[in-house]
Formats: C-alpha cells, structure tokens, sequence
C-alpha cells in the first residue's frame, strides 16, 4: 500500500476543456462501438458506407454501451488524478463491444493482440473481429482485457466485485449494475454487501446502478421507479446512494465526474479512519444510480417508431442496412455525428490529446493486475499433512468425522498465510454452515466476518473475520470465484443438494478457465474448490429435500480441461485431495465426502498413494489370492467411489468372505472419478492397461456410487465391456428415515451388493442360495425393526470391518 497514493485527493476542478476531451473521447468509444456492430470494411468511414462495407450479420449490442463507455471515460480521468488503481465489472456484459473499444483506445488491446495495431488496418481487424466466426463474443468475455465477469449470465457483477475486492486493500472496483440484472435472485442478494466487507483490509466496491430503463423487449422494475424508493432501498442495504440523471452529455458528464470524484474520496476517508483505527462500527458505503437513455446518441427514431431511451435501443437498432437504403443513410449519418475524421488521424490512430487521457502501464483498466489476478497470485503455505494424519491401526475398524480433519487444516492455513493487516490470500466461504459441516476448527484462528453490530451472545463474530459466512450459495460461490481471479486461494463448503443453486455460476466459470487457458496473456489461477459435505445418503432427518448429489452430473460433461471429481472415501484422502486441490491452478475441483462420522481406512502414506493413483485394488479387502499369496483371476469385481458406497462395499466384501470364502472377489476404490473416463476425454482417464489392471477385461464389476447411476455409464463409454458393469447408486428414493434404510431404499446396502454380486460371478460358489436367503431375510428384518426401534439394526450401526 502506498500512503502517498490513498491520501492524496485531488483539488482538480472538472473545466471546460476536461469535458471536451472526454466527450471526444466518449465519441471515439461509441464510435468504435457502432463499427464492430455494423462494419467489415471501411471501418473509418473514408469513404461513402455502403451495403458492401456492412457485416452479413448484425449482432451485438448497443443500448447499454454509451452508458458503459461514458463512466469508462470519467474513471479514466480519476485514475490519471489519484493514481488509483480500478477494476471494472460490468454487468451488462453485452456491451462488450464497448470494453473492447475503450481498451483498444487506451492501448492496451493491441499490446496484449498485437495484429490489432493502432492504425486504420488495426481498426479494421478490430471491427470485423467482432461477433464473427474466429473472432471475439459480443459480451465482455476472457478474450476482453481487464474483465473477471462476461456478464452473460446476468445477476453476478456485484458479487464479483466484492470477491475481487477481499483482501485487496488497494483497489476500487467499479461496478455497473443495469436495471435488467437488478432483477435478479443473486444481484438482489449481492446488495447486502457492506455487511461483509472490512475497510481496514480490504479494497472498495463503487456500485453505479445504471437506469436506462429497458431490458431486451420492455421496461424494468428499477427503471420505473422513483428514485427516492430507489435511495431509500439502497440505503437500507447499507450503501450512501446518489442520483445522476439527464440526457444532456454536457450536464451528465460533469454531474457523473463529480459524483465518482466525491464517492471515491468518501471510501478514502472510509479507509483512512479505519486503518487509523477510528472506523466507525457500521459503514455506509457511496453507491451512484445513472439514469440515462438506453441507446444515448444513437438514431432516436427508426420508420416513425421511437427507438432512443426504449428497450428497441438494445441491440441492433437499425436491422435492415444491407436492404433497406433508408436504413444504411441513417446508419452512415448516425456515425457521422461522432465526426471520426476528428478523432483518428490520417493514419488510423487515435489523435495525441485523446490519447493522452487514457492512463499509463498497470493503472489502466485494460491492463490491471487485479483483472489477471495470476499476475498477483502467491503459493498458498501449507502445513504438512502429517499434523493431522488420523492413525489408522487397522483400516476400518474406527469412526472419526471425516471432515474435521480439513477443518484442523484450514485453521492453519489461516494462520500461516495471515498478513499484517489481518488480511490474508485464503478464505473459505459457507452458508452459515461451517461448524455445522465439522470445519469449525477455524474458529480457533479467525471468525465469521460481520461488519454490523454484534451482540455478546453472538459466536465467533467480529470485523475482522475472514470466514464468509451467509446464506447464500450464489453469493459464497460468486465470492470464490473473483477472489481466486483476482489473485486469491479458497473453499467454498455447502451441503450437496442445496450446492445446485449456484450450478449454472460454476458452469460459466468453467467456461471462463476452458478459454483463458487459450490465452498466454492470461497467467494461471487458483483453482476454485467446492467441498460438498451433508450428502445425500446421510441426510436423514431432514428428508428428501436434503438429498440430491445432481451437481456431480451437471460437471461431468463440462470441460475435460478444467474438472475435477474427488470422492474421498476417508479423512486421510481427503486432506491428500484437499492438498493437491488448493495447489492445483486453473480448475475447479469438486470434492464430495460427508460430515457425519466415518469408518477410517488408510494411513496418510497409503492415502497419498491412493489419491495418486486416482484408484487401487484394496488387497486387504479381497480374496482373489490363494493362501500363499499367488493371484488369482477374481469371478467378481466390488468396486466403490464414495464414502458410504466405500463402506457398504466393504461390508458386502466381508459377508462374501464369510459365507462363500472360495469366491474370488476382488475390491477397487476409485477417487478421481474422471479416471474411469478414457484418456483421449480426460487427462486423468486411465489408459487401457491401466483399467483393464484394476476392473479385468471381461469381469463383471458390481459398482456402488455416491451419485445417480448414469453418471458412471456415462464415464464408462468406450471401455472395454463397459456392459459389464451395474452401477448401484442414488435413484432419487428418500425421506426422513435412518442412514441404513437409505442405502435399502436406493439399492445400494451391502445385502443388494452381495445379491447382485452372486448373480454377476462368474462362478456359482457354494452355499450360495444360503446366501441369497440370508439377505433377502436381512431385508425383511431391517424394513421391521426400523419402524419398531426408530433406528437401524446393530449389525449396521455397530459394524467395522474386521480384517483376516
């Protein structure tokens, strides 16, 4: 942090000769804009437009882009004043072809694209690049410097800026809210965050609502509402709004600089007073609300029907150029007005006095380290493993919680990796679930952050936390996201089924690490970690809205690149998974292992070994060797992925063992369940040697999942005798009833695993109706004693495996 740079506000009064500049400029950004919508040729306008010179296809959009460009423009201006360093979201990323052309005026798009040179040909690639085949998207994608968030999917630029902002005590990220996107769910959350973020620590979010009134076909709630509801609301929320509005740039412009000059002193003297140690309890953050048309400066009426200020202003106004004469003579005239001649030189560059307002290397927008926050990004330090090995004396014979032991883990991370400030580079975000997941061991080192008053009965609550608590899964999960862009490590822990909410968010950042990876200018990442615990099969008491393991399904299709599926069956693997994630870059690691007490299995050497090898044969589990140790072909295949399959597995195994020793049976656990997958569609698939070493070629494997059965055939097809393998799993059967009777209404206890691996074998062994009779009589027992007793039979509750 550099004092001289937080302290100093400038005096620097907004002149004449400023507003021309920047209108000129703001020109230059719409201009450039219009271009890449419509132009593929004649890109200057050097000669008379004609129908030849625009694209087949017109997409794009413009409404919201004069908007963005023009608060582009003003942040500029404070940039070269304070030397402050910005970070722009946008939320209405479909204004992309504003970004673009905003980083391409300030220089940094053709440093970073060099074959879009500063030029008239620069210009020219610039435009036709856009939304066309082996170009860019409109919205404001990886491919756009300085951006975290495309947008696309809209509700998650507030919650994106504040994951950016965490930890960040430097930085001020601008965050552009349109009224279509305050509609939704995650943004109407995402308000509530003063709540959350410590002015001593962390950097600043600026919230500028922008108000144009329209979304793609009609009005929006914001846009027609007074502002004083709208203050009134934002206040509530813990922000200090004010209001700029008008459609006269040269009173806007003046009135929008004023309010981003004065919002960003107030968060200095926010910041000051609290790195002083003089914050006041609760903070009122400045927040600026925009109303402006939706399609300023563009045609104000098309064939009679008003287009300016209307949801017709929001994406190609004028349609019909290529056909309709009328239509390209007001598109010509349209960017006329802007008077290019004026604004490039002979040559195609921007003129020097409109160059000279953009600011210089890092501080630019385009260029900051904040928005490729590999740049920034720190090895995160963590402690050896061997702290918090849980001593295994022989595998299956006690119960620990499984998850603890991460909980011990990440306590010490915390510690090790804190910084003077009370800051730090690593966090775990929950929905207020994180003792009620056994993580609570990070209590010992830090609190829950909370910003508001608290109460002397509160727990584990202070200003200074950095445990990222509330009750939402698109918050915690959009926080993650931008604090690992932005050069950050951390967890976000949920219970399974309810994780499913911020799914369609993790599939865009997915997509967002599949195409950075394309990009050599975007430097490597933290991977984002999702611990998913309070699984479906341990869920009981609460009934079949607990019980839903669907995100597993929904990453498997996703990028082969860039997923991760860990299913730890035990404590000791899950602290090598955890491990390896938080040093893993550029992925997002799913990890699936329940809260409630476990069955323990490996040493940490062993689970090291295991997790390495992404599945193993369990030898100890099997009988497919004689009594000298020679191996044998087994007749059947138990194979499990998961905790509690992992556990029913075992039991089956050790039934077989008792009642048909001469049955060779042989047990594979499987930990990265994208090994079963072949290579050529995930790096982690295992070569066919490799898979035919753990499951044979031609035995049948009898397989209990954690998740929805498919998903295994799904990652199974192309494999040798794929057929040959019957996945027991979830099968959307569940209530409120005890653990056992779970695992029996799903199919997967051990009494269903020994009935289908009898009749899988390749053998019928001896005694084994008698078998078949014991089990179905289990059943039977099970299905009355639990209705008698409320609780499972001893045999399950009290069993651990008993090693030969």
């Amino acid at each position: 942090m550099h004092v001289d740079e937080r302290t100093h506000v400038s005096d620097h009064d907004y002149s004449s000769e400023d507003l021309d500049l920047d209108l000129r400029w703001w020109a230059a950004a719409n201009y450039l804009t219009v271009a890449q919508i419509y132009l593929k040729d004649n890109t200057l306008l050097r000669e008379p437009l004609t129908a030849a010179h625009i694209k087949p296809r017109l997409l794009g959009h413009w409404g919201t882009s004069p908007c963005l460009s023009m608060i582009y423009t003003l942040l500029n201006r404070n940039i070269k004043d304070t030397g402050a360093d910005w970070l722009y979201v946008t939320g209405p990323g479909h204004g992309g072809p504003a970004l673009v052309a905003s980083t391409y005026l300030e220089g940094t798009y053709s440093e970073i694209y060099p074959h879009i040179s500063r030029d008239t040909e620069g210009v020219h690639r610039l435009c036709r690049q856009f939304s066309s085949p082996g170009g860019i998207p409109s919205h404001v994608s990886v491919q756009t410097p300085g951006s975290i968030h495309e947008g696309g999917e809209l509700g998650y630029a507030l919650v994106h800026a504040g994951g950016a902002a965490f930890d960040r005590p430097d930085l001020t990220v601008a965050c552009v809210i349109g009224d279509g996107e305050a509609e939704t769910g995650p943004l109407a959350g995402s308000w509530k965050l003063p709540a959350f973020l410590n002015p001593r620590r962390d950097g600043a979010v600026l919230p500028i609502l922008n108000l144009n009134g329209a979304k793609i076909a009609g009005p929006t709630v914001f846009g027609r509402t007074k502002d004083a509801d709208i203050v009134d609301f934002l206040h509530g929320q813990g922000w200090d709004p004010v209001v700029v509005s008008g459609d006269d740039p040269r009173l806007v412009f003046p009135a929008l600089e004023e309010a981003i000059r004065n919002s960003h002193s107030k968060i200095r003297a926010i910041q000051d007073a609290a790195r002083s140690g003089g914050a006041p309890a609760q903070v009122r953050w400045p927040a600026i609300i925009v109303r402006t048309p939706k399609g300023w400066t563009g045609p104000h009426t098309v064939d009679g029907v008003l287009v300016e200020g209307t949801f017709r202003a929001h994406q190609v106004p004028l349609s019909g150029v290529r056909s309709n004469p009328a239509h390209l003579a007001q598109l010509e005239s349209w960017m006329r007005s802007y008077e290019p001649e004026a604004l490039f030189d002979a040559d195609g560059a921007l003129v020097p006095e409109l160059a000279a307002l953009a600011p210089s290397g890092d501080k630019r927008m385009g260029s900051t380290p904040y928005a490729n926050g590999g740049r920034l990004l720190q090895p995160l330090r963590i402690p050896p493993l061997e702290k918090y090995e849980i001593a295994i004396e022989s595998p299956g014979a006690g119960f620990h919680e499984t998850t603890r032991v991460l909980g011990e883990l990440m306590r010490d991370i915390y510690a090790d990796n804190k910084r003077p400030d009370g800051g730090g580079n690593f966090r775990l975000f929950c929905p207020d679930e994180t003792s009620s997941n056994r993580l609570a061991a990070v209590f010992e080192e830090t609190d829950r952050c909370w910003q508001l008053p608290t109460e002397e009965w509160d727990d584990h609550l202070s200003a200074d936390g950095r445990v990222m608590e509330v009750l939402s899964e698109h918050l915690c999960e959009g926080w993650l996201e931008a604090y690992v862009l932005a050069g950050g490590h951390g967890i976000f822990a949920s219970y399974e089924a309810f994780a499913m909410v911020s799914v369609s968010m993790m599939i865009q950042h997915v997509k967002w690490l599949q195409h950075a990876a394309d990009l050599p200018w975007r430097e490597p990442v933290a991977s984002l970690n999702v611990l998913l615990t309070s699984t479906c099969w341990r869920n009981d008491h609460n009934g079949f809205s607990h019980q839903g393991p669907g995100m597993i399904d929904a990453v498997i299709p996703l990028s082969p690149a860039v997923v991760r599926i860990w299913l730890p069956p035990d404590s000791n693997t899950l602290l090598s998974i955890s491990d390896h994630c938080l040093r893993s870059r550029d992925h997002v690691n799913l990890i699936v292992v329940d809260k409630q007490p476990h069955l323990q299995y490996l040493t940490l050497e062993q689970a090291n070994a295991h997790c390495a090898a992404g599945a193993s044969i369990w030898e100890w589990a099997g009988t497919e060797t004689d009594s000298d140790g020679a191996p044998n072909e087994p007749d059947v295949v138990l194979a499990a992925a998961g905790d509690v399959p992992t556990q029913e597995v075992l039991a089956a195994a050790e039934i077989l063992r008792e009642w048909v020793p001469y049955l060779r049976v042989r047990m594979v656990n499987v930990v990265d369940l994208m090994a079963l997958m072949t290579p050529d569609e995930h790096p982690h698939g295992f070569p066919e040697d490799k898979f035919v070493g753990l499951f044979t070629a031609d035995t049948d494997v009898v397989f209990a999942f954690h998740g929805y059965p498919r998903a295994v055939h799904e990652l199974l097809h192309g494999r040798t005798g794929a057929g040959r393998f019957h996945v027991r799993g979830f099968n959307e059967q569940g209530t409120t009833t005890t653990p056992f009777d779970m695992v029996v209404l799903n199919k997967m206890s051990r009494y269903h695993l020994v009935l289908e691996a009898l009749r899988r074998s390749r053998r019928v062994p001896e005694n084994g109706s008698e078998l078949v009779k014991f089990c179905n009589a289990q059943l039977v027992r099970h299905a009355s004693y639990i209705v008698e007793h409320l609780e499972d039979m001893p045999e399950v509750t009290d069993w651990t495996y008993s090693a030969r």
